[in-house]
């Protein structure tokens, strides 16, 4: 359950200063203001995609499973 959490603390550091990188280098492209919000918006989506992934694999390692919706 420690390396369980210490990885998720890892990950999400990680995820953080890749999100922060990626919002620092939007800010240097020259857009315009729709799209530079779309754009804004669809990098925190899917990196809210993600933690909720990470988050789902880490607790299948601790033992805690979680049944995920089937798409089809």
């Amino acid at each position: 359950m420690i390396a369980t959490v210490l990885g998720l603390i890892f990950v999400l550091i990680i995820l953080g200063v890749i999100f922060w990188g990626a919002q620092q280098l939007l800010a240097l492209i020259p857009l315009g203001e729709p799209f530079s919000t779309i754009i804004r918006i669809l990098l925190v989506i899917v990196t809210v995609i993600i933690v909720i992934w990470v988050l789902i694999v880490l607790l299948g390692i601790a033992g805690i499973h979680v049944n995920m919706p089937k798409l089809t």
